[in-house]
């Protein structure tokens, strides 16, 4: 093996210090860092390394853009989630609204200032949490498979604490419109259907959407499609299981309608909370489960909720729902004593 020789620790003009090592003749490297005990490190290892293992070469520096480690994540592991081609997109999305940096330079108060631009500009916080999570999640599975060497650069950010807002729901009354104005809607018999499986199962639109024949058998539907892409089997009323098969049996797989569910909407005198449009269904099916005294856990198994806690949403709805403040409060003895109205007596 031939023996090198040259070994150079330069300072630059910028204040850094420059490295040229030749380990070994023909092996040759060049690099530059900010302290001098940084550059001699970087010397001593690369002679280590070279001795040990003659065709080892030090890791180039990263310079993938935030689009391109976005792509790249999509590749390795994005690809297998639920809703993948919205997610990448939606990476993409963020990238272009960053400018689009290199990933290793990218930094939390980068995505702070665009968060809070976003913000100014209507953009609601559940959103901007989302799009938190998803870049998160981006950097946590990068490094755990090995493909960056550096640390999350949004660990240390926090969601943004969100007013809670009250679910929507549609009464027996709106319920009665709203699927009048489905089945009058031309040319979409599929459309007022699934409706009524979404609300029949509590069911998300494109679960619904998505049933085929197959899926459709001895009183139940099986929704394969779903978020936590774990499959669920939900009873369902013969009328509408035999509606299903009909339909099916003579015009094959629902097509892809819900952009026809704003237009009906439009035309009933319903009015609904931004973002809740179709989901607004599944709210309820599961308001009036709870309204006639559903259990929560089974609520959760029928949603497909993977924690109780986003079910719990609904628990306020139960006839019984904190009822023990009223028995089991300390004045409670007092108050059920009172003289009835109009038989006061001064206090």
């Amino acid at each position: 093996m031939g023996q090198g020789g040259l070994m150079a620790i330069i300072q630059q003009p910028d204040g850094r210090w420059k490295v040229d090592v030749e380990p070994i003749k023909g092996r040759r490297f060049r690099k530059t860092f900010k302290t001098k005990a940084e550059a001699q490190r970087f010397e001593t290892s690369c002679r280590a390394k070279v001795m040990e293992t003659p065709d080892w070469a030090p890791k180039p520096k990263d310079r993938r853009k935030l689009s391109e480690v976005f792509s790249r994540y999509y590749d390795l592991h994005g690809h297998t989630l639920a809703d993948s081609k919205r997610l990448k997109q939606v990476l993409q999305n963020i990238a272009r609204d960053l400018g689009d940096p290199l990933a290793v330079k990218f930094t939390a108060d980068q995505f702070c200032t665009m968060r809070g631009k976003q913000l100014a500009e209507g953009i609601h916080g559940k959103t901007l949490n989302n799009r938190l999570g998803y870049v998160k999640s981006v950097f946590n599975e990068l490094h755990r498979l090995g493909d960056i060497d550096y640390p999350n650069p949004l660990a240390k950010v926090r969601p943004l604490r969100l007013q809670e807002r009250p679910l929507s729901y549609l009464s027996q009354d709106q319920i009665t419109e709203l699927l009048d104005a489905f089945d009058n809607y031309p040319n979409c018999r599929h459309l007022a259907l699934i409706a009524r499986v979404c609300l029949a199962t509590g069911a998300r639109w494109g679960e619904a959407q998505g049933l085929v024949p197959s899926r459709v058998k001895n009183g139940a539907v099986t929704f394969a499609n779903t978020k936590s892409r774990r499959t669920r089997t939900i009873p369902i009323a013969p009328a509408l299981e035999q509606m299903l098969l009909d339909y099916f049996k003579e015009c094959g797989p629902f097509p892809n309608c819900i952009r026809h569910f704003s237009r009906v909407l439009e035309s009933t005198s319903i009015t609904l909370p931004a973002g809740q449009a179709t989901h607004v269904l599944r709210h309820t099916f599961a308001s009036h489960f709870v309204m006639a005294g559903g259990n929560i856990l089974t609520l959760q198994k029928v949603l497909g909720h993977s924690s109780v806690t986003m079910t719990m949403r609904y628990a306020h709805l139960s006839p019984d729902h904190l009822q023990d403040a009223v028995r089991l409060n300390p004045i409670f003895d007092t108050l059920s004593t009172l003289p009835k109205p109009g038989n006061e007596k001064a206090l």
